[in-house]
């Protein structure tokens, strides 16, 4: 097994780059056919997520491997190399294992313990299956994460861990009033009507809304979720540019569309309250004087952060984002920086991770799983950002990848928004059950249990080729007794024969048996290779076994 992954994740980058680095289906669709194009894959399958992309591939080369997946997730992806380098995260073999079913469980995810993400992973391994780019290892490992998700939620609690995204965003905006409390009589609109919009409006009708409201680009679409919902609480569907008018009738909105640029701007949402804003947006002071303003809350600058962010604008030639500014501040706090150093200042991106060693991309792996460790925490803490003063009067959840509301809305008297970097902040602070402890012990021994099978199965076709060969021999023999004994009967023959072939197979049985033991052991992957050494097998027929077994049908 030669399995690699390239990705990054909510954990390893900011949500700005995720946003930009987000896959279109028919992106993922040229990305796979790309991969198999690529001399180092043989086979692939993409999990795309509103907060992780990640590229699985079988490989034959492991630096070949990650210089081309992370080049093809950047052609992709639409964001340069030389700048994705730094939030990608590698894992190989049994680490690539391991990282997989851990996502599966939940344990990865942003709220941990969700389930949602096993519908991503069917759908990933049922894109591979379609496009045919999703070969034995792949389908092995995709339907075996399937099964250790499923065990996972069945055998421990992991779910009261976390929750769904759409409930735990649905608290944060609650903040300290039950979820159910806060959310009875109020009027509802969802934006979009895909598969997170629909579970929002039926966790809203759940929960005891007054009233649901689905907008949706294609109408037919929302009044089909709608007469879903029928049942269950007064809804109705409007279209996209009923929006604004909407808004100012409910009291909460939830937006997950596909689109890719803003659904609701700061004016927007302004114009939904009536209210004006506490500060202006960047647009209407350009060229004008400035009008009065609400005063907001003093907030020191650290100098050191300041200059780190005009060296940064400086080096990439804009203005440093929000998430630059966490990063930077993260720093500042005295957070661990990666332990590699991709490549010299000015090197293209390629040349970032070309001729890396496996142990280094191992570390940042490392890194990157530890990035919710004690130089982030306190700074997510410190960077939700406070609401204004006064009742809600519009609470808004963005569960978009990239965002659908504009994050300047969270200054607007009366606004709370909570969105997808604002979950993955509240989610870094949220208490561990016990019930994850038993998660990983889980995903531990399946890892193990597979790495093993695949190993084992690693030497099955040699193990055939050398029992065929044991088959021609005997074959063989008989006949030539044949011709030597020619007066035997039919009864003598065939005892001869049977005789033969038991000598032959309590032979080959403890050999066999144990060879296939030991290569289920790590490092056991030389036993095939002594086995076929040992009795002077052909390759080719080898080779012949094998691709008779891979190329059955995928269970």
């Amino acid at each position: 097994m030669s399995l690699l992954v390239v990705g990054l994740s909510h954990r390893s980058a900011p949500v700005s780059v995720l946003e930009r680095a987000a896959l279109t289906a028919d992106a993922k669709v040229k990305l796979l056919h790309d991969t198999l194009a690529a001399e180092p894959a043989t086979e692939a399958a993409v999990l795309a997520t509103c907060n992780r992309i990640e590229l699985y591939a079988d490989v034959d080369k492991f630096h070949a491997g990650v210089a081309e997946l992370s080049t093809l997730l950047a052609q992709h992806s639409g964001v340069a190399l030389e700048e994705l380098t730094p939030y990608l995260y590698v894992h190989y073999e049994d680490r690539a294992v391991h990282h997989l079913f851990s996502v599966a469980c939940g344990l990865d995810s942003m709220v941990v313990g969700e389930g949602q993400i096993l519908g991503q992973i069917k759908d990933a391994l049922a894109l591979g299956q379609e496009l045919h780019t999703a070969g034995r290892l792949i389908n092995d490992l995709f339907q075996q994460a399937l099964r250790v998700g499923k065990r996972a939620h069945s055998e421990t609690g992991i779910d009261r861990a976390g929750q769904s995204l759409v409930t735990f965003g649905l608290e944060q905006l609650a903040v300290d009033v039950p979820v159910e409390a806060w959310a009875a009589g109020k009027r509802a609109l969802v934006i979009g009507a895909g598969s997170m919009s629909s579970l929002a409006a039926a966790t809203l009708a759940r929960l005891g809304v007054a009233e649901v409201v689905v907008a949706n680009r294609t109408l037919e679409r929302a009044e089909r979720l709608v007469e879903i919902l029928g049942e269950k609480v007064a809804a109705r569907a409007v279209a996209m540019d009923s929006v604004g008018r909407e808004l100012t009738r409910v009291d909460v909105a939830v937006s997950c569309t596909g689109a890719t640029g803003l659904v609701l701007t700061e004016d927007d949402v302004a114009a939904a309250v009536g209210s004006v804003r506490a500060e202006p947006s960047l647009s209407e002071t350009a060229g004008s004087a400035p009008g009065p303003r609400t005063p907001g809350p003093v907030v020191a600058a650290d100098p050191a952060v300041v200059a780190r962010l005009a060296e940064a604008a400086a080096r990439l030639g804009r203005l440093a984002d929000a998430g630059a500014a966490r990063t930077l501040t993260a720093e500042a706090a005295g957070a661990d920086a990666c332990p590699v150093d991709f490549a010299p200042a000015g090197a293209s991106g390629r040349a970032a991770i070309a001729g890396v060693d496996a142990s280094s991309l191992e570390l940042h792996g490392a890194w990157a799983d530890r990035a919710e460790a004690a130089g982030r925490q306190p700074v997510r803490r410190a960077a939700v950002p406070a609401q204004a003063g006064g009742a809600v009067r519009l609470a808004l959840l963005d569960l978009a990848m990239p965002r659908d509301i504009d994050a300047a809305v969270h200054r607007i008297p009366g606004v709370r928004l909570v969105d997808i970097e604002s979950l993955a902040e509240a989610s870094a602070d949220a208490p561990m059950a016990t019930d994850v402890e038993l998660v990983k012990e889980i995903v531990a021994d399946e890892v193990a249990a597979f790495g093993a099978a695949q190993r084992a199965a690693h030497i099955t076709p040699t193990v055939v080729a050398l029992r065929a060969m044991a088959a021609e021999v005997v074959a063989s023999e008989v006949a030539r007794l044949d011709g030597r004994l020619p007066d035997l009967d039919e009864r003598q023959r065939a005892e001869v024969t049977q005789t033969v072939r038991r000598v032959v197979d309590k032979l080959l049985h403890a050999p066999t048996v144990r060879v296939k033991q030991l290569a289920s052991e790590p490092g056991g992957a030389g036993y095939a290779e002594a086995l076929r050494e040992l009795f002077d097998l052909d390759p080719e027929t080898v080779a012949a076994v094998s691709r008779v077994k891979n190329t059955g049908p995928a269970s």
